[in-house]
């Protein structure tokens, strides 16, 4: 402030030498019109007013000043004491204070000389208050507005910041926001400043007119565009709010969707967007001009370059004489033949089309040149931006070596294998640079680095699992080096783990990948009684696995491993055994079914399997183009108390379909068979249902034993008693497949990570040989008594209540066995390979809350003993 009234004092002073200056070069300028004035014939005499006289200024002092000093608001006028004083000078004084903007009144007096200027000063500003605002937050507007705390209050700052506020507003879609600013007065003249909002509806686009066009329907050009008209079904869409820089954007679309049909002279005439009245809605006319329809003309390739052949070429193009002209697949074609040059070490080479416009025969003749460039070797490759991670961890993913010839593809492929790496920052490209000589190029890495460690806490509801609770932590660079070291653990209602594994992706500097998995699995298994679920056997798995991948091609891997697994399978004495003859617990299969006593048991398997790989995907983590596809084979023997060999093969492709529509189809199979005798046990099979075919339960397809109690009365004459239980038994053949299409929605949508699907699961599994049944009839030995935890029998004593002593310790008289007859009929379902198939839809959202997923499926194939299910979901919360 100092130093701004020192500079308004310099200009003060010196405006009176700028006024004598400027009144002597008038005078000088009017000298030859004098002279020649007085060498005229003389002219009729002209009255002027005779010039104000005022009196001489003998003081000039300064009043109601609280914060300016007397003398900073004298610097701000030209009246000095000395001069005259005229109602004009005093003008210009109030001109030049009001101009200031510090002032909210002035008054300038005369009085014999004696000049009076009394003013009051502006407030000062004591905060900022904004009301109203739930759209946009403080932390989004007080930084664009000019006015603060501390500074002075001015009318002119306060009407910009209004025009700011609704300026943000407007950019949101929100043209009804209105601002009205109001003033609290304190003491000491200070003012609180606060803006009333009311931001209104988002301005939608009601309706989308197109004038014009006649080949093509309002409703296709409308599809090409990305502002929508708002409707119902588009409720979670930003597209549907103004934009004039999407309106912008709809009229390149429009043109490149009728240069991709053929409309070589198309041009929008005029585009307009009114706002209605109630500032509501829009309604934007396009004027459209569609012009004649094109055919490709003569195709011709051009080449300057030795190595290439421009009539073979051309006959290998996709665009042919007599098609519709595209413009879309002129710039594929231009783009193919610079990788095409590339990929023969042609960095430099230039294709230029060169249209021949036929507007008689409505023809467009293109000519591809193939301008002369050197062939180009790679002179060095440098990278840049990695302190953490080191050099050979990225170099190692290059395709090409220094002193190679130069291949547009493989720096391409370089480019690709280095984002799947994830430790650097997506937008990544190998820069091309000149190199010391014109047959020389550089490459270069600047890569960006990112965290690459990894601690997630995530805890959820599923509707597989009940409650979940998950604990990882991963390093994904270990070091620098490229390694993965992680530990995990999961529990839940029905299974418990923890796991600690490392992988070293190149092996001593070798192309061999090594991997090592630690582990700790329990599974509690469970039938299902109606609707109620109830643990059956328990299986507690340790082991580790070692594997080892060498990359055969670009795309193909060859990954060998070891698995030893130590299986411990039990089943809850209390409720599944019974004392035989020699008071010996052993496995009841009245209680449990023959099936699950023949799975108890501790094993060891020793599995020896190797797996072929062949990966072109363009995103493993959300992929949107390319196949996958895998072997594997298991065989367990080798050692161990198990003997099986396992064969699985699953592919998968996809493709994107234009518009965000991403189309994706799956197949899965396998199957075990027993070798040296042995059959599969039951926790080897394969397994299907909830979440591989969605419209089924868990475990809900395939072989089973449904066991039905009934009650008998006097006339045998039996009554269900709808108490079913349902054991899934697995199978040692299975197939599924899955074809999905994957919805876009409007960019709004995106932003909320929703990202809706429909799909059509089918799959069966089959292949077990027919259970040992039991039929359990009144007066057949079905006896079902209760037991302790231990599996001790209860007994009733004298008083009838429950006891494990078999004999009264008072009367020593042996205690009557708590128990009762059941009625039941076991029947073996589902051993068919005939499909079952569900359709539906689904929902993946990454909500505010965490990760969630809806489905919501019909089975339209099923079979006796398949369990169906229409709704199932899956959230979770990370933090």
């Amino acid at each position: 402030m100092i130093g701004l009234e020192m500079g308004r004092r310099t200009e003060a002073r010196r405006a009176p030498q700028l006024a004598i200056v400027l009144l002597g070069s008038t005078i000088l300028a009017g000298a030859p019109g004098i002279a020649l004035a007085q060498t005229a014939a003389a002219a009729p005499p002209v009255s002027t007013p005779a010039p104000e006289v005022g009196e001489t200024i003998q003081t000039i002092q300064v009043t109601g000043a609280e914060r300016l000093e007397a003398q900073t608001v004298l610097s701000y006028i030209q009246l000095r004491v000395g001069q005259p004083y005229t109602k004009a000078a005093g003008d210009a004084a109030l001109k030049d204070l009001y101009g200031t903007e510090l002032f909210s009144d002035v008054q300038v007096s005369n009085d014999k000389g004696v000049v009076t200027i009394q003013v009051k000063e502006n407030p000062v500003v004591n905060r900022i208050i904004l009301e109203g605002n739930k759209r946009i937050k403080d932390d989004k507007i007080l930084p664009e507005i000019k006015v603060s705390p501390r500074q002075i209050f001015t009318r002119s700052k306060i009407r910009a910041d209004v025009a700011r506020i609704i300026e943000l507003y407007k950019r949101q879609g929100r043209y009804a926001a209105t601002v009205e600013p109001k003033m609290v007065m304190l003491d000491q003249n200070r003012v609180d400043i606060v803006f009333e909002i009311t931001e209104g509806d988002k301005s939608k686009v009601r309706q989308i007119n197109i004038l014009g066009n006649e080949h093509f329907s309002d409703g296709e050009l409308r599809g090409q565009m990305v502002t929508k008209q708002a409707r119902f079904t588009r409720l979670f869409s930003s597209g549907t709010s103004y934009d004039p820089d999407r309106m912008a954007f709809d009229q390149q679309k429009l043109r490149q969707f009728y240069l991709t049909q053929g409309y070589a002279d198309f041009r929008v005439v005029s585009a307009v967007a009114e706002l209605t009245p109630d500032k509501k809605d829009f309604i934007i006319t396009y004027v459209v001009e569609e012009g004649k329809r094109y055919k490709f003309g003569d195709v011709k390739v051009e080449s300057q370059l030795r190595d290439f052949d421009g009539e073979k070429l051309a006959k290998n193009l996709a665009l042919k004489k007599g098609d519709w002209y595209n413009a879309k697949l002129v710039e594929d074609t231009i783009e193919s033949l610079n990788d095409t040059a590339g990929a023969f070490g042609y960095a430099f080479a230039d294709v230029r089309p060169q249209y021949d416009r036929d507007k008689e025969n409505l023809t467009m003749g293109l000519t591809f040149v193939i301008q002369e460039a050197p062939r180009v070797y790679v002179e060095k490759i440098d990278i840049n931006g990695n302190t953490l991670t080191q050099d050979k961890v990225i170099r190692r993913e290059f395709r090409l070596a220094e002193g190679d010839a130069f291949n547009s593809l493989q720096v391409k492929r370089s480019t690709n294998r280095i984002k799947s790496l994830g430790y650097f920052q997506e937008k990544f490209e190998v820069e091309q640079k000149p190199g010391t000589a014109e047959d020389r190029i550089a490459l270069e890495a600047n890569v960006e680095e990112k965290p690459t460690g990894e601690l997630q806490l995530s805890a959820g509801f599923s509707s597989l699992e009940r409650f979940i609770f998950q604990a990882s932590i991963r390093q994904r660079n270990f070091r620098g080096r490229g390694q993965t070291v992680g530990l995990s653990g999961s529990y839940s209602s029905y299974s418990k783990s923890i796991e600690a594994s490392f992988v070293e992706p190149y092996l001593f500097d070798k192309n061999v990948s090594l991997g090592v998995d630690i582990y700790r699995r329990d599974y509690n298994s469970f039938n299902f009684a109606n609707s109620d679920r109830n643990t059956t056997y328990e299986q507690s798995t340790t082991g580790f696995q070692v594997r080892a991948g060498v990359p055969l091609t670009e795309y193909l891997t060859a990954i060998g491993r070891y698995t030893l697994n130590y299986d411990d399978v039990t089943l809850g004495k209390g409720t599944y055994y019974s004392i035989d003859q020699n008071g010996d617990y052993t496995c009841d299969p009245i209680r449990a079914g023959r099936y699950l006593c023949d799975a108890i048991g501790k094993r060891l398997s020793s599995i020896l399997g190797l797996s072929v790989v062949y990966d072109n995907l363009d995103n493993r983590m959300r992929p949107t183009r390319g196949e996958t596809i895998s072997l594997n084979v298991d065989l367990a023997g080798l050692g161990g108390d198990v003997n099986y060999y396992r064969l699985r093969g699953n592919a998968a492709k996809y493709w994107p379909l234009g518009k965000g529509f991403i189309f994706s189809i799956q197949g899965e199979g396998g199957l075990i068979k027993g070798w040296g005798g042995d059959d599969i046990r039951l926790t080897d099979r394969f397994y299907l249902g909830e979440p591989q075919i969605r419209g089924f339960g868990i475990r809900g397809v395939g072989p089973r034993v449904v066991r039905q109690y009934y009650t008998a009365d006097a006339n045998n004459e039996y009554t269900v008693k709808g108490q079913d239980t349902d054991d899934a038994l697995g199978g040692r053949y299975y197939y599924m497949a899955r074809g999905e299409l994957e919805i876009p929605l409007g960019s709004g949508a995106r932003e909320m990570g929703l990202r809706p699907s429909i799909f059509v699961d089918a799959g069966a599994v089959w292949a077990i040989k027919s259970p040992q049944l039991n039929q359990c009839h009144t007066g057949q030995g079905c006896f079902v008594g209760q037991r302790d935890a231990n599996g001790n029998q209860y007994y009733l004593d004298a008083n009838g209540a429950l006891t494990t002593n078999a004999v009264d310790p008072v009367t020593l008289q042996p205690n009557t066995i708590q128990g009762s007859y059941t009625n039941f009929t076991e029947t073996f379902l589902g051993n068919t390979w005939k499909p079952r198939v569900a359709v539906g839809f689904g929902v993946n959202w990454n909500s505010p809350f965490g990760p969630f997923r809806i489905d919501i499926s019909k089975a339209l194939l099923k079979y006796d003993g398949d369990n169906t299910k229409t709704f199932t979901f899956n959230v979770g919360t990370q933090f």
